[in-house]
């Protein structure tokens, strides 16, 4: 009896998330701009994956954008985005809250404080740094922006 309430719940929690990918799911009529906002999906998707790894780059806004190229222009690879273990939860939570969690800010900041600090030190030159600084500024104003939620 057990398994039984398992496999249904299983299937609606499916169900739930197929209604919601497809609801997120708008393919627009021309082939070509479907073609471009696919190169762009892709380009976004490289350039988040990029984020995870380089302190400058942030990955979740090009993730979203890789969502919303993906929703416009193929079905496919919207679907395999949506359910991506690592892209899937950060694509949720936007469309759901549109916000993020004050802990993860915290880590945010941090994680940029550490990463922006280290290369400012790091770098030689005084142009370098000053960019570095101009960057993380932007990028600190960018992320304070953004609206928090508790939980």
């Amino acid at each position: 009896m057990r398994t039984h309430s398992n496999q249904e719940e299983m299937n609606n929690s499916n169900l739930t998330q197929d209604t919601q990918i497809a609801d997120l799911l708008c393919l627009h009529d021309s082939r070509f701009v479907r073609g471009m906002l696919i190169v762009a999906g892709f380009l976004a998707l490289i350039l988040g994956a990029l984020g995870a790894v380089l302190p400058v780059l942030p990955t979740t806004p090009f993730i979203i954008l890789a969502a919303y190229c993906f929703a416009r222009s193929s079905e496919r690879f919207h679907k395999k985005l949506l359910t991506n273990q690592f892209a899937g939860p950060i694509i949720h939570e936007w469309c759901q809250y549109r916000s993020i969690k004050l802990k993860v800010k915290r880590w945010v900041y941090l994680l940029m404080t550490l990463s922006f600090g280290s290369s400012i030190l790091l770098v030689p030159e005084l142009w370098h740094q000053i960019m570095l600084i101009s960057i993380g500024a932007i990028l600190a104003i960018f992320i304070w922006r953004i609206p928090v939620r508790e939980q």
